[in-house]
């Protein structure tokens, strides 16, 4: 059993990018998967890139836009957005607020690849 408050994780800044953080939700106690909260201040961006894995993502808060593939999604609060592996996909929090999801993945080895 384990219960922590969101706001008590330690946030780190995501490598090439603008504007982002990242905290890592599970503890080391679970073997199949992985809740991350993310958090884009106002104009931050992530770079376009791949996965080696699956992206399963709940919008808590803001809005952003959100390129998967050739889509470009407007997504905001309580949307929920599925990443298929391999898929490029970016992120700009370019609506006057920031960006705040939370992403589950498995935890299988990843590999992220910047695209151009």
């Amino acid at each position: 059993m384990y219960c922590k408050n969101i706001e008590d994780y330690v946030t780190n800044e995501i490598p090439k990018t603008n504007g982002a953080t990242i905290a890592v939700l599970t503890p080391n106690i679970d073997k199949d998967f992985i809740v991350r909260k993310v958090t884009l201040e106002v104009g931050g961006t992530m770079p376009n890139h791949t996965n080696l894995i699956q992206h399963q993502q709940y919008v808590l808060k803001g809005e952003a836009k959100v390129k998967i593939g050739d889509e470009i999604i407007h997504a905001k609060e309580g949307d929920f957005l599925y990443i298929p592996t391999g898929v490029p996909h970016y992120y700009e929090a370019c609506f006057d607020k920031p960006y705040e999801f939370l992403c589950m993945i498995t935890t299988k080895e990843d590999e992220i690849t910047l695209v151009d």
